[in-house]
């Protein structure tokens, strides 16, 4: 004879067993790192300081923003040392950076941290590794743009590019700030250019062409 089963158990049968988390391994092998890839970036950063980083954690709490940062620039310098590239270069950390200076300002060792954070973010802008529409990489190369069609940047321009570009939603949202702006003359929608944009180009272009620069 069988006994009867609980309402509640058959409620729980009969609802499908949960997804699986997918497990992500945190830890990495000697053989999986890129042990040269703290001197590459050192070398990119003027010098080979950060190297000599002693993790005294300076830099992480003098940083307005590490408590937004997935990792510490203290982390970040460790990793890079150690060859965690990949990990460094998808890290939120460098994006979430605002070039104080406060970092290498109090650094013991002199360690130009800013300089470090500019190479990984020119090296995850050349492999594409940054989030989907993120404004500050999308920022950086609609900027360079206009730079080099017009000679000059346009604010108004620059930013009604960025919003298009990312999320227009928050356009909508700054709209009425933009208008109190324009009306106050403190932003203009004209075009601004310079005379000498062919000779801006060539010049621009044989810089990019001299750098010749090897992936990290």
């Amino acid at each position: 004879m069988m006994l009867p089963v609980p309402p509640a158990m058959r409620a729980s049968a009969a609802k499908s067993p949960p997804p699986m988390k997918t497990v992500v391994r945190r830890i990495k092998f000697e053989s999986e790192l890129d042990l040269a890839f703290g001197e590459r970036v050192a070398e990119r950063a003027y010098g080979q300081k950060l190297l000599s980083c002693i993790q005294c954690g300076t830099c992480s709490a003098t940083c307005p923003l590490s408590h937004y940062m997935d990792y510490t620039p203290r982390k970040i310098i460790a990793m890079t040392r150690e060859g965690f590239k990949d990990e460094v270069l998808n890290s939120l950390t460098i994006w979430l950076c605002a070039s104080c200076y406060s970092c290498q300002v109090q650094c013991p060792r002199q360690i130009h941290i800013t300089d470090v954070m500019y190479a990984l973010k020119r090296e995850a802008i050349a492999r594409g590794f940054y989030p989907a529409h993120h404004p500050i990489p999308v920022l950086a190369r609609s900027f360079y743009e206009r730079v080099f069609a017009q000679g000059r940047n346009t604010e108004s321009r620059l930013l009604i590019t960025l919003y298009l570009r990312t999320n227009p939603l928050v356009m909508l949202r700054e709209a009425f700030l933009g208008f109190h702006l324009w009306r106050k003359g403190r932003l203009s929608l004209k075009k601004e250019s310079i005379a000498g944009r062919k000779d801006l180009r060539k010049m621009l272009n044989a810089v990019e062409h001299g750098k010749k620069e090897e992936p990290l």
